[in-house]
C-alpha cells in the first residue's frame, strides 16, 4: 500500500498540468489568441507566485526542454540537406544582422543602466535571441510556415540556434574573477573541438548507421520498438551535443536534417508527434511559472517600460533588416513580430552568466522575467499587428483601378487554386475576363505574373453589378467558402437571370445545395481529378486508354443518376448506384476452407457476402 501511496504522489502535478491545459488553452483559442499564451497563463496561475500548485518550476523546466528538442527534430526532418544549402543567404545574411544588431542595442542600453561591459553584452546576447518554439508554434498555427516571410523568419531562428554553441563558449572568456580568466582560454579551445568532434559523430552516424538501424528494426515489425529507437536517437543526439557545450536543440535539429531523406522520415515524425505537442505545451507552462510576481510587483514600473520596449525593438530591428533585403514591408512586420519574444535559451545564458560573476543576483533575475515577460507579451503583439496590417491595409483603388467600363464575357469570383485554373483556360481563348478576390497578398501576388484582379466581396451585389455582372454571359463562382458561395449563386440567380451560373462545390451536399440554387452548372472540386487519378492506375495496372476511359465514363454516369436520384430522394437513396465487388483472395488458397464454428460452416455454405463499397464520405450499403 506504501508503494502505491508513493506512485501516486506523482500523479497531482500531471493532473494539474492536464488542468491547466484543458482549461486555459480552449479559452484563448475561443477568444482569437494563441495556444502559447494560454500555456503561459497556465503557468503563471499554477507556479509559485500564485497558486503555488507548483512550487519548482526549474525541475519543470528541465523536462519541458525536451519539448523544444523534439520540436527541432521535426523541424529538421521537413529540410532536406539541399533545401538547407539553398537557405543558406537568408542564415548567414539575415539571421547574422538581425543577431548582431539586436545584441549591440540592447547590450548598449544595459551597460547605459549600469552593467558592466562583459554583462551587458552577455544580457544583450541572451535578450537578442528569439523563441524557436513560439515562432514555429504561431506559423503553424496559421499555416504560413511555406510563406516567404515564414521561411525567412525560419532562417532567422535556425542561425540563432547554430550561434548557441560559439555563446556558450564565449561567456566564461567575459567572467571578470580571476578564476574565471585562468584557463579561459584553453578551456574555450577544449570545448571548441570537443564541439566539432561531436557534430563530426552524429553526422557520420546519420549518414551511414541510422538508416541500416531503422531497417533492422522495421524487420521485426514491432512498432512500439521503432517508436522508442526514435526517441533514442533524438534525445542521444541532444544529449551528445549537451555534454559538449552545445545545445540540445542544435544536436536534435542536426539529427532530423540527416535523417530528412530517409524512407523513415515519415515514420519517425509520427512516432514523435504526440510527445512534442504535450512536452512543448509544458516548457510554455515551465516559462509561465517562472515569472516571479513578487519580483515583478517590486519592479514593476522598470519591467512595465523594459520589456514592451524590448519587443518592439526586435521587432523594429528584424523587420528593417527584411525590408532592406527584399522583403515586403508587410511580410517584413509579421516576421519581425514573430521574432520579438526573448528565446528559450536566454534561460540558459542568464544563469550561467550570473554564475560566472557577470551579473549580480537581482541583475540575474530582472533580466531572466524580461525574458519571461517578452515571451508572454511577444504573442499578444503579433496577433495586434496582424489586426492592424488587416485594418490599414491598402484600399481597393490602390490595389487596382476601379471597375469603370468593364464589360466582362465571364466574371471570376475567387482566384484561388480552382479558379487560376478555370482562368487560365478562358485567357487561352482571349476572351475578356474580369476576375475579383478579396485577398490582398493574393492580389499582389497575382499581379507579378501579369494577372489583372481587381479588389472585392464577391458576396456584395454592389460589388457584382460594378464588376459587370450583368452584362457577363457566365459568372464562374470559384471561391472555397461554401456558404459564401450558395450567397453568391442565390443573389447572382435573383439579380443576373440572363447570366449563367458555374459553381464550383465543396462536397456532394454542397452540389445539392447549389442544385436546389438553380445553378446551371456545379463541379465538386475533388471528382474530376480523382477520375483522372483513377483513369491513370487503371493504366497502370495493364488496362488500355480507351478500356480505362470507358471504366470512368461508367463512374460519372453512375454518379450522375445517383446525384438526380440523392436530390429528389435524399442522401441515403441511389445506394444502387454504389459499385459492389465480391472480393477474392491476392493469392489463390492451396486448401479449401475449413469452419471453426458452426456459425462459419453456415456462412460458408451459404456462399459467402458481398461487401459494397463506398468512396470517401459517401454511404456504403
Amino acid at each position: 500500500m506504501a508503494d502505491a501511496a508513493s506512485h501516486a504522489s506523482y500523479l497531482p502535478p500531471i493532473l494539474t498540468f492536464c488542468a491547466g491545459a484543458v482549461i486555459a488553452v480552449p479559452l484563448f483559442r475561443r477568444f482569437g489568441l494563441s495556444a502559447v499564451l494560454g500555456y503561459l497563463a497556465a503557468g503563471i496561475v499554477i507556479g509559485p507566485s500564485a497558486l503555488a500548485v507548483i512550487k519548482d518550476p526549474d525541475t519543470i523546466r528541465s523536462t519541458a526542454e525536451i519539448g523544444v528538442v523534439l520540436l527541432l527534430f521535426l523541424v529538421g526532418l521537413e529540410l532536406q540537406p539541399e533545401r538547407l544549402y539553398s537557405m543558406r543567404k537568408d542564415i548567414l545574411g539575415a539571421g547574422f544582422a538581425q543577431m548582431l544588431l539586436s545584441a549591440a542595442v540592447i547590450g548598449i542600453v544595459g551597460w547605459k543602466l549600469g552593467l558592466s561591459p562583459a554583462g551587458a553584452l552577455a544580457v544583450g546576447l541572451a535578450l537578442a535571441l528569439s523563441a524557436t518554439s513560439i515562432a514555429l508554434q504561431l506559423l503553424d498555427e496559421r499555416g504560413d510556415g511555406a510563406e516567404p516571410y515564414g521561411r525567412r523568419c525560419f532562417s532567422i531562428l535556425l542561425f540563432q540556434d547554430i550561434s548557441i554553441a560559439p555563446m556558450l563558449a564565449l561567456l566564461p572568456l567575459l567572467a571578470t574573477t580571476e578564476a574565471a580568466h585562468s584557463g579561459g582560454s584553453t578551456k574555450a579551445l577544449t570545448a571548441l573541438a570537443l564541439a566539432l568532434l561531436a557534430i563530426a559523430v552524429v553526422v557520420l552516424a546519420g549518414r551511414y548507421a541510422l538508416n541500416p538501424f531503422f531497417r533492422l528494426l522495421a524487420k521485426t515489425g514491432a512498432k512500439e520498438v521503432m517508436t522508442a529507437a526514435a526517441l533514442l536517437v533524438v534525445l542521444g543526439a541532444a544529449l551528445l551535443m549537451e555534454q559538449v557545450g552545445l545545445s540540445m536543440a542544435m544536436g536534435a535539429f542536426l539529427a532530423g536534417v540527416l535523417l530528412a531523406d530517409s524512407h523513415f522520415r515519415h515514420e519517425l515524425e509520427a512516432d514523435i508527434e504526440p510527445f512534442r505537442g504535450v512536452l512543448l505545451g509544458l516548457f510554455f507552462m515551465a516559462v509561465g511559472m517562472s515569472i516571479d510576481l513578487k519580483l515583478v510587483a517590486e519592479n514593476a514600473l522598470l519591467l512595465a517600460l523594459a520589456a514592451p520596449l524590448l519587443v518592439l525593438f526586435k521587432i523594429a530591428a528584424a523587420a528593417a533588416i527584411l525590408r532592406a533585403s527584399c522583403s515586403s514591408t508587410t511580410e517584413a512586420i509579421r516576421a519581425g513580430a514573430l521574432l520579438s519574444p526573448a528565446g528559450e535559451f536566454a534561460f540558459v545564458l542568464l544563469p550561467l552568466a550570473a554564475s560566472l560573476g557577470l551579473l549580480d543576483e537581482k541583475q540575474g533575475a530582472l533580466a531572466t522575467a524580461i525574458a519571461a515577460l517578452s515571451m508572454l507579451i511577444g504573442p499578444i503583439a503579433a496577433k495586434l499587428i496582424d489586426l492592424w496590417l488587416a485594418a490599414h491595409a491598402p484600399p481597393p483603388e490602390e490595389i487596382e483601378e476601379t471597375f469603370d467600363g468593364v464589360t466582362p464575357s465571364v466574371l471570376v469570383i475567387g482566384f484561388g487554386r480552382f479558379g487560376q485554373v478555370v482562368t487560365q483556360a478562358l485567357l487561352l481563348q482571349h476572351l475578356d475576363v474580369t476576375i475579383i478576390d478579396s485577398d490582398i497578398e493574393r492580389i499582389r501576388s497575382a499581379n507579378k505574373f501579369g494577372f489583372k484582379i481587381y479588389y472585392g466581396d464577391g458576396t456584395r451585389l454592389d460589388v457584382l453589378r460594378a464588376a459587370g455582372a450583368g452584362k457577363a454571359q457566365v459568372i464562374c463562382v470559384c471561391i472555397d467558402d461554401r456558404q459564401a458561395a450558395l450567397r453568391i449563386v442565390e443573389m447572382a440567380k435573383a439579380e443576373f437571370p440572363a447570366a449563367r451560373i458555374h459553381a464550383r462545390a465543396y462536397d456532394r451536399v454542397h452540389a445539392m445545395d447549389l442544385m436546389r440554387a438553380d445553378v446551371d452548372y456545379q463541379m465538386r472540386e475533388t471528382f474530376e481529378s480523382a477520375l483522372g487519378f483513377g483513369r491513370v492506375t487503371l493504366e497502370a495496372l495493364g488496362l488500355s486508354y480507351e478500356e480505362a476511359s470507358f471504366v470512368i465514363e461508367h463512374v460519372r454516369d453512375r454518379d450522375a443518376q445517383r446525384m438526380e436520384i440523392q436530390f429528389s430522394e435524399g442522401i441515403a437513396a441511389g445506394l444502387d448506384k454504389v459499385p459492389r465487388v465480391t472480393p477474392e483472395p491476392i493469392v489463390a488458397p492451396k486448401s479449401k476452407s475449413k469452419a471453426l464454428t458452426k456459425e462459419t460452416q453456415e456462412v460458408i455454405e451459404d456462399g459467402g457476402a458481398e461487401v459494397a463499397v463506398g468512396g470517401v464520405g459517401e454511404p456504403a450499403e
